[in-house]
């Protein structure tokens, strides 16, 4: 049976996995979900003997299945190969009674590289399937990660372009500086005067503007996104749960079929979204444990049955999870709502206008595999502190997010389950955040500064994406009103 995909606010509009991947945002701005979550067809100890990249295939031909095989291990390939600076991709490293699997070891030195490195290819792929002749416009906002993953997947591929905005205060010196010297001639990044979840509504406005759409296509552009919304970055994030339990399981850390939590550090709720797929395919994952910063929105939706983004949005030393509209918690919504887009419209509907929507009791009884919590800034810091002290071992700040709602976790529960710890980004990412955490003195210092620092006491290299940008040029200078983006993207494709 062939899997296709729906808009969680409209039933009617179904489209293969090629065109849902092209769209991005389904029509009246809702998300694409499938019909159905597959079984996974293979062992689990078949697939401890298996690669990253076998693994990949294994999980994401059951998501594309209008992918042919030589298409799909093709796309595979061509993203996780020698951009990746370990053979294993994404290896599990244990620290005091937690497995962290670092998903940092790809071009950009975060998370988002994992997906971010497959969909250019996913997209002329699914172009070309679908006899598309225009040139294909990547309209995305970010909160410091995905900007820099997407333009290094799309720059200098042919038949497209890429637009990234970012807040231009909300975001690491070393994220931004990562963006604004980004190459290529098909690349435009925008600094906006607002935060992340103005970036990513005004994203969205566009992406819903008929007469905007008209324009470009009379121009020959069409729209599609490479934000998390996008199916075809959440479908390979499925696949790093399933190797991370692979490794245990290879490693004899754990039984075939033994039950594993797994702790996500949380914004746009896409990368925790992944791992409840994983466990909805089959993969013996128990709890789902979902760690927000202070700004704390999901960790009160999971509280209280009420999401409420009517606060104050801080900045935090976490900026990628700086977000008060997590979008991929639509397809969770959709999901517990019984698959009812009209009832799932309705809740949207009520967090444009109203800012707010509460689910009912019985919604509330089918989150039961998540829990929710927080760490504050202190925490964070101290989180950092204590386990380099500990072990040796340093983490980004937004790791230490999830290490910390982890320990949270264990003191109220007394759970032991084996644990798997998404870590998200390098801790050269943030130097200054991370080396203060360390060691209140470094506090006067720059992030560019402390790199070398950092390198000494981690005893790891410094990553090539970072020395890449210590001296590059800035080529990206433009800065521009919230209102003002339409205008920005007209200019960029004249």
């Amino acid at each position: 049976m062939e899997l296709q995909y729906v808009s969680t606010r409209d039933a009617s509009e179904v489209v293969s996995a090629s065109q849902a991947i092209l769209k991005g945002l389904a029509n009246g701005g809702g998300l694409f979900v499938p019909t159905f979550i597959p079984k996974m067809d293979v062992s689990l100890e078949d697939l401890s003997k298996m690669t990253y990249q076998q693994t990949a295939y294994e999980v994401m031909k059951l998501f594309l299945t209008d992918f042919t095989k030589e298409e799909l291990e093709n796309c595979i390939n061509r993203a996780y190969d020698a951009k990746f600076d370990t053979e294993e991709i994404a290896p599990l490293v244990y620290a005091d009674g937690a497995y962290y699997l670092e998903l940092f070891h790809g071009s950009t030195i975060a998370f988002k590289d994992m997906a971010l490195s497959i969909l250019p290819h996913l997209m002329i792929t699914s172009a070309r399937k679908n006899q598309i002749k225009n040139d294909i416009v990547i309209l995305t906002a970010t909160s410091g990660d995905t900007g820099k993953a997407a333009l290094a997947g799309f720059a200098g591929v042919e038949g497209t372009k890429i637009i990234v905005f970012y807040p231009k205060d909300g975001v690491s010196p070393i994220q931004k500086q990562q963006m604004v010297t980004q190459t290529g001639d098909n690349t435009l990044v925008v600094g906006i005067d607002g935060n992340f979840d103005q970036a990513q509504t005004g994203v969205k406005k566009m992406f819903a503007d008929e007469d905007l759409k008209k324009e470009l296509d009379a121009a020959g552009y069409q729209f599609s996104s490479a934000n998390s919304i996008n199916i075809g970055r959440l479908v390979p994030q499925i696949v790093y749960y399933v190797y991370a339990y692979s490794r245990l399981l290879a490693n004899d850390k754990i039984k075939a079929g033994e039950s594993i939590n797994v702790v996500v550090p949380t914004g746009n709720f896409g990368n925790i979204l992944a791992a409840f797929y994983a466990k909805n395919m089959g993969l013996p994952i128990a709890k789902l444990i979902c760690a927000s910063n202070e700004n704390k929105v999901l960790f009160d939706f999971f509280r209280t049955g009420v999401y409420d983004k009517n606060r104050e949005f801080i900045l935090t030393n976490s900026p990628s999870m700086d977000i008060l509209i997590s979008s991929n918690l639509e397809r969770l919504i959709y999901r517990i709502a019984g698959e009812d887009a009209k009832a799932n419209a309705a809740l949207m509907q009520s967090l444009t206008t109203e800012g707010r929507y509460e689910i009912t009791p019985q919604m509330r009884q089918a989150l039961q595999d998540f829990y929710g919590n927080y760490s504050s800034e202190e925490e964070t810091g101290q989180t950092i502190h204590d386990l380099y002290e500990k072990t040796g071992y340093v983490i980004d700040t937004h790791t230490a997010v999830a290490a910390g709602v982890y320990g949270k976790y264990k003191a109220e529960t007394g759970d032991e389950t084996p644990t798997v710890i998404a870590s998200t980004a390098s801790p050269f990412k943030f130097a200054k955040s991370v080396m203060t955490a360390i060691d209140a003195s470094y506090a006067k210092e720059d992030d560019f500064a402390l790199i070398d620092k950092l390198s000494e006491i981690s005893r790891v290299e410094v990553p090539r994406a970072v020395e890449e940008i210590r001296s590059a040029p800035v080529r990206h200078k433009t800065i521009c009103a919230v209102d003002q983006m339409p205008q920005v993207v007209r200019d960029f494709l004249k």
